[in-house]
């Protein structure tokens, strides 16, 4: 059987937390609800009473689980960033050097390219299309 993620484990965590939770509720919820039943259809409406207060009553929890601001964890991010750093595939020590030769010897060409554009090419275009004007 394969190993559950840790966010696989955390979404376990908080199903059981809130099934245990409900469970509470339920428990208060019965432990209140014990009092005498009434008979004849003021039966009905007592029941359909209470069915609604319950749903109502579980529709504010909700409401409240959801409002509420989940517990902040300061260093979170950093022990994010090293389990990440550590799925990283990481290049050896010989492609390293390669492509810095690759990226060195393309800055000296452009860099040159650029040169004798701007100074050989460019330069005495605009100087020759100036005197023109004069």
């Amino acid at each position: 059987m394969a190993k559950k993620s840790k966010t696989q484990r955390a979404k376990a965590s908080a199903k059981k937390a809130a099934k245990k939770a409900a469970q509470e509720r339920g428990e208060a919820v019965v432990a209140v609800e014990e009092e005498p039943k009434k008979k004849g259809f003021l039966a009905k409406k007592e029941a359909k009473k209470q069915e609604k207060e319950k749903q109502e009553s579980l529709q504010d929890y909700q409401i409240k689980q959801e409002e509420a601001k989940p517990k902040k964890r300061r260093f979170q991010f950093f022990f994010d960033v090293r389990a990440e750093m550590r799925r990283v595939t990481w290049p050896s020590r010989q492609d390293v050097i390669q492509w810095t030769g690759v990226v060195i010897v393309a800055l000296i060409f452009f860099g040159i390219y650029t040169l004798i554009l701007d100074d050989w090419i460019v330069t005495p275009l605009l100087f020759a299309i100036s005197s023109l004007g004069a």
